[in-house]
């Protein structure tokens, strides 16, 4: 280790996080070539559908049965931010909110006091393959924004903003570097607070060359992924492909693509520094808070489902497009 560098480690499914994150996950599948109702053109013999994860396959369904995605499913207590790189995401809510988002698109949503939604991959090419790649971060939100309502966000790849130094390509998801800032995130967001500078970077190195990312402030946590490539220097640290460091960040950190092209992605952000007790989707203070946030689910359903089905997809001719919950409708 340097003076820079805190810790290097594996990265794992989902990968280590540090407070005010509380999960990230890493998708890369390469699906088949699409059918008609969007499913793969493959043979799903052997696979465990309903639960398929297997690290060892070019792609995977995950909870899906007909198309691959996470049928509907509760959230409470914190944020999900989603970055599609590659392929298509169809998002469905209880909101009654719904879009189709990819090609570097970002959804951000605050679940707040509940919402249910799902996340399904339209497998739209019927005559080429079907790449995805996408995070999904889960970003906490403080005690006293728990029950905040539910709100949902589109940040369009056309609007997020991209600084290209020298041929390095960092696109800003949230915070801010130099004079460059992100969109503003939801209202209710740790993001939402400039003090806490919550970071939400991606950056893609071509073959040797470097880039120093700035310094942040004192208590901050910041957390580089190396997820693509061969071999990065942390400052002056080697560092291969899949793994996880851990900075200093008060300091500058000069990265550098040793051979090829280097993708990371940051994660940085004052933590919350609050008790977290988490059970699969809810995220709360307590464990009786927990106790309530199930208890309602299954009351209310938080708001209850109005699709027609579960795992539900849009049209297959719909283009990038989002509905909000007060029926405002974007269309890219």
């Amino acid at each position: 280790m340097n003076d820079e560098v805190l810790q290097v480690f594996k990265l794992g499914f989902p990968w280590q996080t540090q407070d005010p994150f509380l999960f990230c996950v890493y998708h890369l599948d390469h699906f088949p070539k699409g059918k008609e109702d969007m499913s793969p053109d493959a043979d799903l013999e052997g696979r465990n559908l309903g639960s398929d994860f297997d690290p060892s396959q070019d792609w995977r369904m995950y909870h899906g049965h007909t198309v691959p995605g996470f049928p509907s499913h509760p959230h409470r207590g914190f944020e999900t931010v989603t970055i599609a790189n590659k392929g298509f995401c169809d998002h469905s809510d209880s909101l009654g909110a719904a879009g189709r988002f990819g090609l570097g698109d970002v959804q951000w949503m605050t679940a707040g006091r509940g919402v249910q939604h799902s996340e399904m991959f339209p497998l739209l090419h019927t005559d080429q393959k079907n790449t995805l790649e996408l995070f999904q971060i889960w970003l906490n939100l403080p005690r006293k924004s728990k029950f905040v309502d539910p709100h949902f966000k589109m940040l369009w790849h056309e609007d997020i903003p991209v600084i290209d130094e020298n041929g390095v390509e960092i696109k800003l998801v949230a915070g801010k570097i130099n004079e460059t800032k992100a969109l503003a995130p939801p209202p209710d967001s740790w993001a939402n607070d400039d003090t806490n500078e919550v970071g939400i970077f991606t950056i893609s190195l071509p073959p040797n060359a470097t880039y120093t990312l700035p310094a942040a402030s004192e208590g901050i946590h910041r957390t580089i992924y190396f997820y693509e490539g061969n071999q990065i220097t942390v400052s002056d640290q080697e560092v291969n492909v899949n793994h996880g460091i851990s900075v200093h960040p008060e300091k500058a950190i000069k990265l550098e693509a040793l051979s090829g092209v280097a993708k990371l992605l940051v994660l940085q952000g004052k933590p919350i520094d609050e008790p977290v007790v988490k059970y699969g989707p809810f995220v709360m203070n307590t464990q009786e808070e927990i106790s309530k946030a199930m208890d309602e689910y299954r009351l209310t359903q938080y708001g209850g489902w109005p699709w027609p089905h579960p795992d539900h997809v849009h049209e297959r001719s719909r283009g990038r497009f989002a509905k909000y919950p007060d029926g405002t409708l974007v269309e890219k």
